[in-house]
């Protein structure tokens, strides 16, 4: 079986939703799958003139330099990248399966002739901060078939008058794992650093501020891709996109995680601090509760709320009965998304009907 998955930009960054489809193109490979993954760098069809021209240039700057390829990612050499201008049909191979995976990129697949495989849509969010609602809601309608990644994604779709069949995410058993007993760890808070406002990067930052107020020993580290944010005190460290065993250590290190967002389509980070033994402060959004039960694997708090995401960071600290429980239990609840799982249920989807 031929398969194609169609990313909306680069893959020069790390990207939540970019290492869900290598990660698959990995492991359908292994299987015996050929699998193409084609990046693109014009992929709004309604772009202006200037963001065209914009994006052109970057487009032969990155195919000279071959820096659309994920260096962050060890992609099998076997999987095809290919670096296109556009999502356009020319530059798409034939295959059996062709996998939009984003809006942008479902309206393009939509239209693409049969010879380039059946048409599926792996939709990873609600994408409504990089588009119109209207417009993003339209292509759950587009005749492709939707696979969500969470169960409240899948219920946005239905409500669009479309289906999805579910698909979880899977996660790295081997890369990450608990090596620092939680129990012998101090006051030390943890959680991505991202610009987006709906990440909830700045509402993290203040409920640390106030959780310093009564544990004055309180250290904590952010991570993410973007410059380091102005005005960090100094018992707050930043790492710059970090590789997994630097990630890991720095999970390892943590007490308490916080996943701060908005919204969210799974909640990736959240997992894999809960794999490395800490335990999990998060917003209670759609993407968390996949694996945050409140009380039982983690303490949720309304997004926006910083005040009360604060007070779960402090009850943790200052319950290390509670932080240990919901830290086991945490790591114990996400230990059933393995990527051996996804694959195989992806596998049997794209299959079906041959």
């Amino acid at each position: 079986m031929r398969v194609t998955f169609v990313l909306p930009g680069s893959g020069h960054l790390p990207v939540g939703g970019f290492k869900v489809v290598y990660e698959y193109a990995n492991r359908l490979t292994a299987r015996g799958h050929p699998v193409t993954v084609v990046h693109t760098a014009q992929f709004d069809r309604d772009a202006s003139a200037s963001a065209r021209l914009k994006t052109r240039v970057r487009f032969v700057q990155r195919r000279w330099d071959r820096s659309y390829r994920p260096a962050w990612f060890p992609l099998n050499p076997e999987v095809t990248l290919l670096w296109r201008a556009s999502p356009a049909v020319s530059g798409v191979p034939d295959a059996d399966v062709v996998v939009a995976t984003a809006w942008q990129t479902a309206e393009w697949v939509a239209d693409y002739p049969s010879q380039k495989g059946r048409k599926f849509y792996l939709v990873q969010h609600h994408e409504t901060w990089s588009g119109p609602e209207t417009r993003v809601n339209a292509t759950f309608r587009l005749g492709l078939r939707n696979l969500a990644v969470a169960h409240w994604l899948q219920e946005v779709v239905r409500a669009q008058g479309a289906d999805a069949d579910y698909l979880p995410n899977g996660l790295d058993l081997a890369a990450f794992g608990t090596d620092i007993p939680p129990m012998v760890r101090g006051p030390h808070a943890m959680m991505l650093y991202h610009d987006a406002a709906w990440k909830g990067s700045a509402d993290g930052l203040a409920a640390l501020d106030q959780v310093k107020a009564d544990f004055p020993d309180l250290r904590a580290t952010l991570f993410g891709t973007p410059a380091a944010p102005a005005g960090l005190p100094d018992w707050i460290r930043y790492q710059r996109k970090p590789p997994p065993t630097v990630l890991r250590r720095l999970y390892n290190e943590s007490a308490v995680f916080l996943a701060t967002s908005w919204t969210e389509g799974w909640g990736l980070p959240g997992c894999e601090a809960l794999l490395c033994g800490c335990a999990l402060a998060a917003t209670d959004v759609g993407g968390h509760r996949e694996f945050a039960r409140h009380g039982e694997t983690a303490l949720l708090s309304p997004p926006k709320d910083p005040a009360a995401l604060a007070r779960n960071v402090t009850r943790l600290l200052r319950d290390s009965t509670l932080r240990l429980h919901l830290a086991e239990q945490g790591r114990a609840y996400v230990q059933r998304f393995t990527w051996e799982r996804a694959t195989e249920r992806l596998e049997q989807i794209l299959t079906k009907g041959e």
